[in-house]
């Protein structure tokens, strides 16, 4: 779980860096996404590394899965009955992380369908033309809600898994856990801020046809 959490969030740091690219215009926009499926090219063919991306992280996405349903079964079994009194001594990120891990799961499927398929996109999906399609996407009220709610459950998601990962892989003790937590801390807030930039941006005004 440690190492595929990692692996994806490796990949959203760089995919909100690129995400930022709107902001530069729709020829910018449109350039960053062309690149995304030429890199490595002559060697390797058109989309070619694009694939490799996605086939990486589907394997991340699936270990991630199968590994939180494995930890919760042993949780289970581990303690059948439950305690008499509860006391809530985890953060709200925590006693969120499988709903959150829900809400993303089911984001991700419908971001594929909106703007890589178009089959629930809001107006003529255009291919080839990414800026108008996210500039559509959040023109909409629920495209905007969608959006947002899902990038604060990846806020708090992250917050709570980075952390856990630093323990699990070693990385953590009494003497770095205050650091690894502000870094959590701000991962989550730099994360969530930059991707929830892309809506308000439109919503705004700033990023527009205009």
């Amino acid at each position: 779980m440690a190492v595929s959490g990692l692996v994806m969030l490796l990949y959203l740091v760089v995919h909100m860096i690129g995400n930022l690219e709107i902001y530069f215009g729709a020829g910018e926009f449109n350039a960053y996404a062309h690149w995304l499926r030429t890199v490595g090219e002559p060697f390797m063919h058109d989309e070619w590394t694009l694939w490799l991306v996605r086939v990486v992280l589907v394997a991340a996405v699936v270990a991630h899965a199968v590994s939180a349903y494995q930890l919760s079964r042993r949780d289970i079994r581990a303690r059948p009955t439950p305690y008499v009194h509860r006391r809530r001594r985890a953060s709200y990120a925590t006693r969120t992380m499988r709903w959150g891990g829900i809400i993303l799961g089911l984001f991700v499927v419908w971001h594929l369908l909106d703007l890589t398929t178009g089959t629930v996109h809001a107006g003529g999906f255009q291919p080839g033309h990414p800026y108008q399609n996210v500039v559509d996407t959040f023109s909409t009220w629920y495209g905007d809600v969608v959006y947002i709610v899902a990038m604060l459950a990846l806020g708090l998601h992250v917050r709570h898994g980075f952390w856990s990962a630093a323990q699990t892989l070693g990385v953590g003790s009494g003497a770095r856990d205050r650091a690894l937590k502000t870094v959590a801390d701000v991962l989550a807030l730099l994360l969530t801020a930059g991707f929830i930039a892309v809506p308000v941006g439109v919503m705004t005004g700033v990023v527009s046809w205009r």
